[in-house]
């Protein structure tokens, strides 16, 4: 009679086979969004370390549109195999409860690998505005109309925006403005047809650095270093304003353990070579990648808290 453990044994073969024969074609990694913004150049940071490690093809698709659904479905329905791969952002985790319809469900279809790391995002005012700091800002919501922008509803900084509503004690004359993208609603602060933005650091910080615009805080946990000046928005008051955009990379659900074990830990060790590191701090991007466990509870604990936001704020898909 054959023994449960050889059973057991016989069963696990397949998935340890396939894990150790791992690439043996070209993997793509799918980035939902247009060429060289953040998470592209990440993405081809990550994806040319993996290319030298493995000797086989590691090719970046980019697949933007539909609030980068489609990206994300054509992963979510690739083979779990590990030839698929997935970066995604803040905006995915939101998605889970903005597209309650979408072809693919978040958490059932999808698995995260590791989280690379993140980078907050900063309440930025025209240098010419009349708040010197955060504190200042936030009176002047509680008092009269002010317009803030956002590069669209539900992206990171529209969610910045309610998250300073809710902080500051601003009512409804703080009226969201959504834009097409980042750019656009910089250049519209920067001319002063917008009084704030709580902005995702890249798209501000060359306006910040030439005068243009005056950086009152920033969202993270901690001072960021490109703007070590700068306060986080809880030594500036206001502490429930903590908000971090983050990269993360993902595979179909179903990937073998082993695999996705192999997998995360190939992605960690690209993301802590020094010509990523380098690039990234240039960015603006803290690398600090998160195992399997971590990483999965720490996507779960976002999509869990933008829920809520999304809900309470009745934020609502365009």
């Amino acid at each position: 009679m054959i023994s449960r453990r050889a059973l057991l044994a016989a069963a696990l073969l397949p998935a340890a086979a396939r894990a150790q024969a791992f690439p043996d074609r070209t993997v793509h990694l799918i980035v939902p969004f247009t060429p060289a913004g953040q998470t592209d150049i990440m993405a081809r940071l990550i994806a040319q370390q993996l290319q030298e490690a493995w000797g086989r093809p590691v090719v970046v698709e980019n697949r933007p549109g539909g609030n980068a659904l489609i990206g994300a479905d054509a992963v979510a329905k690739a083979a779990p195999d590990g030839h698929s791969l997935l970066a995604i952002t803040l905006a995915h985790a939101v998605n889970a409860s903005l597209f309650p319809n979408a072809p693919y469900a978040f958490e059932r279809d999808l698995a995260t690998l590791t989280v690379l790391g993140s980078l907050p995002l900063v309440v930025v005012v025209r240098a010419g505005a009349p708040w010197r700091n955060l504190g200042e800002l936030a009176a002047a919501a509680r008092e009269k109309p002010l317009n803030g922008g956002s590069s669209g509803t539900g992206t990171p900084p529209h969610l910045g925006l309610e998250l300073f509503r809710r902080a500051a004690g601003a009512g409804p004359g703080l009226q969201h403005v959504p834009y097409r993208g980042g750019a656009p609603s910089v250049t519209d602060l920067v001319a002063g047809n917008l009084d704030l933005l709580v902005s995702n650091l890249p798209e501000c910080l060359p306006q910040i650095q030439s005068g243009r615009l005056r950086a009152l805080a920033v969202t993270g946990p901690a001072r960021h270093p490109l703007l070590p000046e700068v306060p986080t928005a809880a030594e500036a008051g206001l502490p429930g304003l903590v908000i971090t955009s983050w990269t993360a990379i993902q595979a179909p659900a179903g990937l073998p353990a082993p695999l996705a074990e192999r997998l995360a830990a190939a992605i960690r060790q690209a993301a802590a070579q020094p010509e990523v590191v380098r690039k990234a701090t240039e960015l603006g991007f803290t690398l600090a990648p998160l195992d399997i466990p971590a990483s999965r509870a720490f996507v779960a604990a976002e999509v869990q808290r933008y829920a809520t936001l999304v809900s309470e704020a009745g934020i609502r898909a365009e």
